[in-house]
């Protein structure tokens, strides 16, 4: 049984749009929280500036280095749940340990992965501006994507479309979720 449908019907929603850097994570998520009503939260707001700036120079995190960020999302994540805010979540993705950290959080959650080509995300990234995430570490975010295939909670999103259209996909998804977890 998914852990959706058997989640208690007051737990707010948690809806991770995840994938590599430049795969548009931040406008789905926060076109998601418009439409549902939730909070938008980004991840890239959680890091510190030491590791921003890391990036920024090209050098890609170690797994060392993002403990702290993730410790920091699930923080800030138990307060609203204790609020009882649903919330969208632009974020990365790469490890399973980060998806699971975040599966254990009082939500009901659901991870949408925004899944396309090398080439669509690197022509996406050099149109993008005042991003600390360089092009340069795009092999290295596809490098650390780890498969998520297996996980009954990631919702593969074809990104090869308007965004309205991958809007509209991730929010079909959502609502199915959601109908099939208040059943």
């Amino acid at each position: 049984m998914s852990r959706a449908s058997s989640a208690p019907h007051n737990r707010p929603q948690l809806a991770i749009v995840m994938g590599v850097s430049g795969s548009g994570k931040s406008s789905v998520a926060k076109a998601l929280a418009e439409k549902m009503g939730y909070q938008y939260l980004d991840a890239d707001d959680f890091h510190s500036d030491e590791a921003k700036a890391c990036m920024a120079a090209g050098t890609p995190l170690t797994d060392a280095q993002r403990i702290p960020w993730v410790h920091n999302i699930c923080a800030h994540l138990n307060q609203r749940a204790k609020n009882e805010q649903s919330c969208t979540l632009a974020f990365s993705g790469l490890r399973r340990s980060h998806r699971q950290q975040l599966r254990e959080l009082p939500f009901d959650v659901v991870f949408l992965y925004l899944d396309g080509s090398k080439a669509l995300i690197a022509e996406r990234m050099n149109t993008r501006n005042n991003h600390f995430m360089p092009t340069s570490l795009l092999d290295s975010q596809f490098d650390s994507m780890e498969e998520s295939a297996t996980e009954h909670d990631v919702v593969k999103i074809n990104i090869d479309a308007e965004l309205h259209e991958v809007v509209q996909n991730c929010l079909q998804h959502l609502r199915a979720r959601l109908s099939s977890s208040t059943r």
